[in-house]
């Protein structure tokens, strides 16, 4: 677990409650959860897990998956999220459907390390190769994160500079030149 990650989840519980967090812990367990399940449906295990500002990351042990096998293993998680999203809503518990339904959502932005531009690497890679979905990942995670940073830093002007934006702002503009930079004037 990284320190940024146990700074922000301080500062979270401060400004929102312990209880919120808790929510928002407990439908990240169940999200890893179901990658973990999909691993095991497999025949695969899991490795290890590094929890860092982004989230979580899974790392399978014993050998490769084919791209479907991890495909579906990718989107196990936010599926998790979103089946307890709905059975969530049809009990009432609208906090906690929320929680894991924003979660699901987060996951897929297709924006790498997130599940949505793992799931966007692997299904063109399935399609036209390694080159090609490292190619659309790239592209489609750069743009992504450039509009989403730009929203967000808008977003904190038009609303009088909220600090809880700035945090997934500046993530996500960082993330737009990780991916950029493998493109040559993609900025200019």
């Amino acid at each position: 677990m990284s320190l940024g990650f146990c700074l922000l989840a301080a500062w979270f519980a401060m400004a929102n409650g312990w209880h919120l967090l808790l929510v928002v812990l407990g439908a990240a367990a169940v999200h890893e959860l179901g990658h973990v399940l999909a691993l095991k449906c497999l025949g695969a295990s899991c490795g290890g897990l590094r929890v860092g500002v982004l989230g979580a990351e899974l790392e399978i042990a014993g050998g490769r998956l084919s791209y479907g096998g991890e495909l579906a293993c990718v989107l196990a998680g936010p599926g998790a999220n979103l089946l307890c999203a709905l059975a969530l809503a049809a009990g009432g518990e609208t906090v906690l459907a929320g929680a894991h339904l924003t979660l699901c959502l987060f996951n897929l932005l297709p924006v790498r390390p997130l599940d949505g531009g793992r799931a966007l690497y692997l299904a063109v890679s399935w399609l036209a190769g390694p080159r090609a979905g490292e190619r659309a990942a790239r592209w489609v995670g750069a743009m992504t994160g450039a509009l989403l940073g730009t929203a967000l830093v808008w977003l904190m002007g038009r609303s009088g500079g909220s600090l809880w934006l700035l945090p997934p702002a500046v993530a996500a503009l960082y993330l737009a030149v990780r991916e950029g930079a493998a493109y040559p004037g993609f900025f200019l």
